[in-house]
């Protein structure tokens, strides 16, 4: 077969996340091919920091890529597979069969992932708060102006595209009249006496994505040396962020 360009491949890879870390599969070196074959048929393949990664998460992530490459106008039949993980043939099988989480691992798994997955957006809604309430504290915003933000009094930025996002994923008000400050659970606006503590949960959670994510490319990196397609970050470049991160962390907690 001749295989023909696979940047639409790696276009629609690129809207996979790892559910945790709600980064990227690419940017995350978690793609090490993906071929487009002349008469359609795609194949992705995937790889993960450990052999022992969570099979829940691995099952999300090559089941999203299989949906993320199948609806694709010039492919014909999508392959997506897991390579270097314990439990790769039953999620590979599982994922290419349709059958689901816990068919796929019949007599091991009692539910479907679907709640797992809300969990991860929800603190991902958290984090892209931080993100979003940093600057506006920078630039002089009391606890009590924040509770009467609204989505649409923030600047545009990528962080508040990003906030947004997840929020609508979650069916939480998202729209330019919603409070800036709502309870990723049940969408809930924060309460003025509510928000220093809300804000203090939303910079814990960024920083533990920030520091599981860093964790993560240093060991795919140890594992595979070379990059996968569409990893934007070298491990050098991950361990300066983090460190960066850390010690401002601690700077403001003194």
């Amino acid at each position: 077969m001749t295989s023909v360009l696979v940047d639409p491949l790696l276009a629609a890879l690129e809207g996979v996340r790892d559910p945790e870390l709600d980064e990227p599969i690419t940017s995350l070196g978690f793609v090490s091919s993906c071929t487009l074959s002349a008469d359609g048929v795609a194949e992705g393949r995937l790889r993960l920091p450990t052999y022992f990664c969570a099979p829940n998460f691995a099952y999300l992530m090559v089941a999203d890529a299989y949906d993320a490459v199948a609806a694709l106008s010039q492919v014909h039949r999508a392959e997506i597979v897991l390579e270097g993980h314990f439990a790769a043939q039953a999620i590979n099988d599982g994922v290419a069969a349709r059958a689901g989480f816990v068919r796929s691992f019949d007599g091991e798994a009692a539910d479907e992932l679907d709640e797992l997955r809300a969990g991860f957006i929800r603190k991902a809604v958290m984090a892209g708060t931080d993100q979003v309430c940093r600057p506006l504290l920078a630039a002089g915003h009391d606890a009590a102006d924040l509770a009467r933000l609204r989505l649409g009094d923030v600047p545009p930025s990528p962080e508040s595209q990003r906030l947004r996002r997840r929020r609508a994923e979650l069916g939480l008000p998202a729209g330019d009249d919603a409070p800036l400050l709502i309870d990723p659970a049940d969408g809930t606006a924060v309460r003025a006496d509510a928000v220093p503590l809300h804000l203090r949960k939303a910079r814990t959670t960024r920083v533990n994505i920030e520091a599981n994510t860093g964790i993560c490319r240093g060991m795919l990196r140890h594992r595979y040396p070379s990059a996968g397609l569409g990893e934007e970050q070298t491990l050098v470049e991950t361990i300066a962020v983090a460190v960066t991160s850390v010690e401002s962390e601690t700077e403001e907690d003194r």
